[in-house]
């Protein structure tokens, strides 16, 4: 019997170290040598610093910056939990939102919803929308949007919210990727951002809308994939050109 164990144990072991050792090692090797940036992660850097992955979204918010669209990732855009929502496009929960009453027994937002996202979309961006409530009933002692009153009113069994934006929405802008971590908005998002933008920074619309077409890249072979922009590079321009006065 361990005459015939002694050609399989050969086997592994040589397979082992091929498959395990050599050929990763080679492969590595490989690629630092003609693709070095890739193989190190597509890393971003500026005035030395790094700053992130050209292939990891990351959550900007402020009104200076593009936004990325949404995710599910974590508490959004969080690499050590790539997920999507698992929800389909008939769910409830996905278009009006759900709440929750956390650990302080305050109620708060569980799912935000396509329909709150639609929401802040139009209100930052200043585009038109018609609500069958005015806005101004949810808003709470600051001035700021409630959330939680938002997607309870979106859930209403008898007279629930409607809210409709009068212009096209990106659907890239309201919904999240498979995996949360999407680096890339398409260039109708980002053209809708650019009024919001330029204001926050004090420059004229068409300056900052010019850069858009400048960092949108094509499909790959010219038919895979749609043309995208990738936010962090795209933020890094706006940065360098038309730098926020602190």
């Amino acid at each position: 019997m361990i005459k015939e164990l002694g050609p399989g144990l050969r086997l592994t072991l040589v397979f082992t170290v091929l498959t395990g050792l050599l050929y990763p090692a080679v492969m590595t090797g490989v690629s630092e040598l003609i693709f070095p940036r890739q193989a190190n992660g597509s890393l971003v850097s500026v005035n030395g610093k790094v700053v992130g992955s050209s292939l990891i979204g990351q959550p900007f918010a402020k009104p200076e910056y593009f936004h990325p669209r949404p995710s599910a990732a974590g508490s959004g855009y969080d690499a050590t939990a790539s997920s999507g929502t698992n929800l389909g496009p008939t769910s409830a929960k996905l278009l009006r939102g759900t709440t929750k009453i956390d650990d302080k027994n305050k109620e708060v937002v569980d799912f935000d919803g396509i329909n709150l996202r639609i929401v802040h979309y139009c209100v930052d961006n200043d585009i038109r929308y018609e609500s069958s409530v005015p806005l101004d009933q949810f808003k709470d002692s600051h001035g700021d949007l409630d959330e939680v009153k938002l997607i309870k009113a979106f859930n209403d069994d008898k007279t629930p919210l409607l809210f409709k934006a009068k212009a096209p929405i990106p659907a890239d802008a309201v919904t999240g990727s498979a995996s949360g971590l999407d680096p890339h908005i398409s260039p109708a998002n980002a053209e809708a951002q650019a009024a919001r933008v330029a204001k926050a920074r004090g420059v004229p619309a068409d300056r900052v809308k010019q850069l858009v077409p400048q960092f949108t890249d094509l499909a790959d072979l010219g038919f895979l994939g749609e043309p995208r922009v990738n936010v962090l590079i795209l933020n890094i321009a706006l940065d360098q050109k038309f730098p926020v006065s602190k």
